[in-house]
């Protein structure tokens, strides 16, 4: 299937919860031999949806993922779907971030959101604020980082809830900017913060939304919107999509997929035909890079079957 002239991008989204280091070191390593151009983790402190019998199983913490990744590797590039800024200082991120990227040679991408598990914050102490306040902080984040991304300059910023005093940001990014992508398509609020200081947009599969062209052009032309008012030219955000994925032709499983999941419309499960035409939709749609979610980090055959069977069609 044609790109029309573009090179196609694909990542997967490797899960850090109910398995283990080694699992997710083998994934890491056969991706970064394959056609794959990215990973990505997701970052929460106890393996979401939050089933009470299952809050004891291991949640790996995404950024030392993250590090422990961008040392054995070579061309991925590297970044989260997403962080959640409730839960990290923006200073404290940046400073990780900058020695990440060090660590992976420029390969890394800050993915943040304003985060949304509630039960992660009663587990391990942290205030979760009203979601107008998990906003506010999130755009004065974004600012923050921003500025501490942009070059060798100390910043100062005194806002609403964090401050820096002349703080120097170093090791910064590696050769350019850090990229930022900003998780969540709220439209009133995240994708103006995205407008105003982000780089990358992302559609999440996961959170329900129906993984059509329609509605991915819906959510461009929200963000594009936000650039007219902003003063910020829309050619300067990426848009990428993550896209939950199973390739079987068990109907069954495919249900259990979809339904235990929640997940939304055109979510690419089913026979192999079934979803090369749903990420097909989203090619044609003109999504920059696709992230694959849902294979299994305890069978890496499964990544190989993706790759050769579909993502090898574009």
């Amino acid at each position: 299937m044609k790109t029309r002239g573009r090179k196609m991008e694909f990542g997967a989204q490797v899960s850090c919860y109910r398995n283990t280091w080694d699992s997710i070191a083998n994934v890491a390593r056969m991706m970064d031999a394959g056609p794959w151009d990215s990973i990505w983790f997701a970052d929460h402190y106890i393996p979401p949806p939050g089933r009470k019998e299952e809050e004891h199983l291991t949640a790996h913490e995404a950024f030392t993922v993250a590090a422990a990744v961008g040392a054995m590797t070579t061309k991925l590039r590297i970044g989260h779907l997403v962080l959640g800024n409730t839960y990290r200082n923006p200073g404290l991120t940046a400073k990780m971030a900058g020695t990440v990227d060090h660590i992976a040679h420029g390969r890394f991408t800050l993915g943040i959101g304003a985060a949304w598990f509630k039960r992660e914050h009663e587990a391990y102490g942290w205030t979760f604020p009203s979601m107008k306040e998990r906003q506010d902080r999130f755009e004065e984040a974004m600012l923050m980082l921003r500025d501490l991304f942009a070059g060798d300059d100390s910043v100062t910023h005194k806002g609403a809830y964090y401050e820096l005093d002349d703080a120097p940001l170093s090791p910064g990014s590696y050769d350019q900017p850090i990229p930022i992508l900003v998780g969540g398509t709220g439209e009133k609020r995240t994708l103006k913060t995205l407008a105003m200081y982000g780089d990358i947009m992302n559609v999440d599969g996961w959170a329900g939304g129906p993984m059509t062209a329609e509605y991915f052009h819906h959510k461009v032309n929200v963000v594009n919107a936000h650039c007219e008012t902003v003063g910020r030219d829309p050619a300067d955000i990426r848009h990428t999509i993550l896209i939950p994925t199973m390739v079987t032709d068990d109907k069954s499983a495919v249900r259990a997929f979809i339904e235990g999941r929640r997940l939304g419309e055109g979510s690419a499960a089913g026979p192999k035909s079934y979803v090369i035409d749903r990420i097909g939709e989203i090619v044609e749609a003109g999504a920059h890079e696709i992230m694959i979610g849902g294979i299994p980090t305890d069978d890496p055959d499964a990544y190989q079957l993706v790759a050769e069977e579909v993502l090898s069609q574009f």
